[in-house]
């Protein structure tokens, strides 16, 4: 991993900074720092305060403008705040103007999910991928960031003439780049002879945002352990698990979780992860019905799959979570009745708008999962009769 970059320590208090540029409401940038701040809890930091500013733009010098700058500064003062978050990405020289004015560390929304992606890295295949995130994200913002690298090629006659320290340090990343690439251009190759060889079964996916119950739903579905935490990103790495309904066998992958403001970059060198997507039969698009935007997570969804050409497959999209839904919902004086034509009506739109590929249930409270499994049954056999339609073993 990269030496110089600066991590974020466990015990690090952390203020957040949005802006509500113009084709945003203020309740959207609310929602979005709701979710920063998770980020932040999943990497260990504590969200002690918010700041958000109206601009038709970001500021090209220091992102928001230099009274809100003045405020954040002069609330920093006399605190132990080690850390200040932006939800948007930051250039080099915003990053580097930033800290000379608040004399605090500071990162953006990319460079936090890349430190969370960093710890949550178990296979070589996502090490490298996340080492090479980083360095494409470090490559463009050297200057800001840091005043040299370490001289990992150094020794007398390395530097070329008239070389500049800055020009030595790109350099230096553009070569790690071309390397990590090269090494996961291997271990890809590595990761696709394994899924030929899973021979004739079909494939099945759980998709879906961050944190909506893919993991949970997967151990109740495979009747095996999947870790499942309720932070985000739990797991990088696809989990697959063979798994029999009614003597029709398929294979069942857990993949990553999309979350919005994703990094380009992060998305490239993950690609290679979410083959299992772009290569499964079917996909099973989890979704938290209790999450109040689970809505714009639905299209953040759609919107990666469709990047990645999977948009056209079958979509089963089951919406979980229904027993918090209802918690949170439904106060305890609404009558039964009343309660039934909410999920009535919430269920028949739903139904319209996914033209009957969806089903409701709670994975933790196991409710409605007969009626998942049957229609997840229904789907794997109807592509086996088409993929195999003179093999009688599955059906």
């Amino acid at each position: 991993m990269i030496d110089k970059q600066q991590k974020i320590n466990n015990e690090d208090r952390a203020v957040l900074v949005g802006l509500v540029q113009k084709d945003q409401t203020s309740d959207q940038v609310t929602e979005y720092l709701d979710e920063l701040a998770f980020l932040a809890e999943t990497a260990g930091a504590i969200t002690v305060k918010r700041f958000t500013q109206k601009m038709a733009h970001a500021d090209s010098k220091t992102f928001v403008g230099k009274g809100k700058l003045e405020e954040i500064k002069n609330y920093l003062e006399g605190k132990n705040i080690g850390l200040v978050i932006f939800d948007d990405e930051l250039t080099g020289s915003q990053i580097g103007n930033i800290e000379k004015e608040l004399k605090t560390k500071t990162i953006d929304r990319s460079d936090l999910i890349l430190d969370i992606f960093a710890r949550r890295a178990r296979t070589a295949q996502a090490k490298v991928q996340v080492e090479l995130a980083q360095y494409q994200y470090i490559l463009p913002r050297l200057k800001g960031m840091w005043s040299h690298l370490e001289r990992q090629g150094g020794g007398i006659g390395s530097r070329g003439p008239g070389e500049t320290e800055i020009e030595t340090d790109r350099r230096i990343v553009k070569d790690k780049i071309a390397l990590l690439r090269r090494r996961l251009a291997e271990i890809d190759k590595q990761a696709f002879t394994q899924r030929k060889d899973r021979g004739e079964f079909i494939r099945v996916a759980l998709v879906g945002y961050t944190n909506v119950g893919k993991s949970t739903l997967m151990t109740t579905l495979s009747k095996s352990e999947v870790f499942a935490e309720n932070k985000l990103f739990a797991t990088l790495d696809t989990t697959t698990r063979k798994v029999v309904f009614e003597n029709t066998p398929f294979l069942l992958s857990d993949t990553v979780g999309f979350i919005r403001k994703l990094p380009h970059h992060l998305v490239e060198s993950f690609k290679s992860t979410l083959d299992e997507v772009r290569e499964a039969d079917i996909l099973l698009h989890v979704v938290d019905t209790s999450h109040p935007q689970y809505e714009d997570q639905i299209g953040v969804v759609n919107k990666t799959l469709q990047e990645l050409n999977a948009f056209e497959k079958p979509i089963l999209t089951i919406f979980n979570k229904m027993d918090l839904y209802e918690e949170k919902y439904f106060d305890s004086w609404l009558e039964d009745t009343v309660k039934q034509e909410i999920l009535l009506e919430l269920r028949e739109r739903w139904e319209r708008e996914t033209e009957g590929n969806c089903v409701f249930i709670s994975a933790l409270e196991r409710k409605n999962l007969d009626a998942l499994r049957e229609i997840v049954l229904q789907k794997v056999r109807d592509l086996y009769q088409i993929r195999y339609p003179y093999k009688s073993v599955y059906f």
